[in-house]
């Protein structure tokens, strides 16, 4: 998954605005006090948005704040890791996907598309 900065004054260009929203698959995980930038990840590409490759300081985490308001490269990786737990359908709903289509079949549909859509960094 890629780190994007997405300054406040492109917010409405990129998301839109509640009359006509822009639905993007994007997770924001944190914010400057001032609001005046957001951190978002997302496995899709935006060139719109600054490409990160580190995660910048002077922001705090908010996709969780019962973890705490720092940001690191642990807690993205924790976020991804969050992110693919909260994709996949309960074990009583696999067993019954792999008893009625197979292993093989569960791993092409469930699996590998949650692996895809939240990639490791």
């Amino acid at each position: 998954m890629k780190l994007y900065k997405l300054e406040s004054s492109n917010f409405e260009t990129f998301f839109g605005t509640p009359e006509e929203p822009i639905k993007r698959n994007v997770v924001r995980l944190a914010q400057a006090p001032s609001c005046n930038a957001f951190l978002v990840l997302s496995a899709d590409t935006f060139n719109e948005l600054e490409l990160l490759d580190s995660v910048p300081s002077g922001f705090d985490f908010t996709y969780c704040q019962e973890w705490g308001l720092t940001i690191d490269e642990d807690v993205i990786e924790r976020v991804i890791i969050d992110l693919r737990k909260k994709a996949y359908p309960t074990w009583q709903d696999q067993l019954d996907y792999i008893y009625h289509n197979g292993v093989d079949d569960w791993k092409t549909n469930i699996i590998t598309p949650i692996k895809e859509k939240y990639p490791k960094r």
